[in-house]
């Protein structure tokens, strides 16, 4: 159990943990945070302090890098020991890892929602938001940056995937969660390394960047055309880092004018760098230019791009960035 003198923030963002189903069958957020909280049950009992602030009622489909810069800024300057984010499960992983890469301290800093709106049987959210309040006013997880709490499982923001569309499971990790929650403790298991922060100071949020997932046969006209519209791009390759070789000239040509990251569209592993030789490997694109996502999946490799765009970063220090991953 928690000490009396810790205190917490609920920051409500909207999404599936906010809704109920509407008289037409559809579900939309209409729940404050005052009202998550007050549907946790035991709440009180752990002597933690809550304090809520509804910030945004969206579905998490709709969260744009504005909402999402400007709540690190509010996060940073709580008087609180941790922060709980309740928002839609559609962008948790991308949430959490911005929060991750733009705030400091030791501050946890706990991302969670639900699979089942308030209007469903056995509906997750109190759960959830009760595990994650726990996570975020434990001692045990000072220091491991943004997590991101749901059934009962601690996992951190780089490596924190949305696996299934539906699933109360849906969220999963790559080595594994970095701890969980049992009998009201929070244990914590495997302490990810420090992530670099990008100062988002000045940051214009007028980048645009896309993911473009290769694909067999693929001959490069949907990454030209992409290419042409954006001012940064992640290539969601096979396997360890591999594209068609009708793929390589147009990666070569984009690769002089913009950067262009490599990643893997497994969803885990590295990109390699110098185990395959053939036209369209690993090697032969970064050779070429393209600068390795290492471990970032696709959806973690956007969100650092964006942000170091945004922050008006060039070719060189964007591949700097990267490469602390490595």
């Amino acid at each position: 159990m928690a000490d009396n003198a810790w205190s917490v923030a609920v920051i409500s963002l909207g999404g599936t943990i906010a809704m109920t189903t509407q008289t037409d069958g559809g579900a939309t957020p209409t729940l404050s945070a005052d009202d998550l909280v007050a549907a946790v049950p035991g709440l009180a009992s752990t002597g933690i302090h809550v304090e809520v602030h509804d910030f945004r009622r969206l579905p998490g489909a709709s969260l744009a890098f504005s909402d999402l810069l400007e709540l690190a800024v509010k996060v940073e300057t709580l008087a609180v020991d941790g922060v709980v984010i309740t928002q839609g499960t559609d962008t948790i992983e991308e949430t959490a890892y911005l929060l991750d890469l733009v705030t400091s301290g030791d501050m946890p800093i706990v991302v969670t929602g639900a699979m089942r709106n308030a209007s469903m049987a056995g509906a997750d959210g109190p759960a959830n938001v009760l595990a994650a309040i726990r996570v975020a006013a434990s001692t045990e997880a000072r220091g491991t940056g943004c997590t991101v709490v749901f059934g009962e499982e601690i996992h951190a923001a780089r490596w924190v995937r949305k696996t299934h569309a539906t699933s109360p499971l849906a969220f999963t990790s790559y080595p594994g969660p970095i701890g969980y929650v049992a009998e009201d403790r929070v244990r914590i298991t495997t302490r990810p390394s420090e992530a670099s922060v990008v100062d988002p100071r000045g940051a214009t949020g007028s980048a645009r960047t896309a993911i473009v997932t290769v694909g067999l046969g693929d001959d490069g006209t949907v990454l030209q055309a992409v290419g042409d519209v954006v001012d940064g791009l992640v290539v969601a390759a096979f396997g360890a880092g591999h594209v068609p070789m009708a793929c390589v000239d147009v990666l070569t040509d984009l690769a002089k004018r913009m950067p262009v990251v490599l990643a893997t569209r497994t969803g885990s592993g590295p990109v390699l760098r110098q185990t395959y030789g053939f036209p369209g490997s690993e090697s032969d694109l970064l050779e070429r230019g393209l600068i390795s996502a290492s471990t970032l999946d696709p959806i973690k490799a956007r969100i650092l791009l964006q942000l170091l765009l945004m922050t008006a970063a060039g070719t060189d220090q964007i591949a700097q960035s990267f490469s602390v991953l490595s």
